[in-house]
């Protein structure tokens, strides 16, 4: 479902500015997108945060057939 790879994307992206933010106190989305507080930053913090939201739904969907057999 392309909603579920692009919320997979999304997060992450997240997860590799999390990682720059605990190893190297530097966050890579303010950087690019001119601080914290600018308001592409805070789109990207919100659409990464309503990603992992939807991520959870992914933990409790049955898992469709990897090579569903055609007719």
């Amino acid at each position: 479902m392309l909603i579920d790879r692009i919320a997979l994307l999304l997060v992450i992206i997240g997860a590799v500015n999390w990682g720059a933010i605990g190893l190297f106190q530097f966050d890579l989305v303010a950087w690019i997108f001119g601080g914290q507080a600018a308001i592409v930053s805070r789109i990207i913090y919100t659409l990464v945060a309503l990603a992992g939201a939807w991520c959870i739904s992914l933990l409790f969907r049955r898992r469709e057939a990897e090579n569903p057999t055609e007719a």
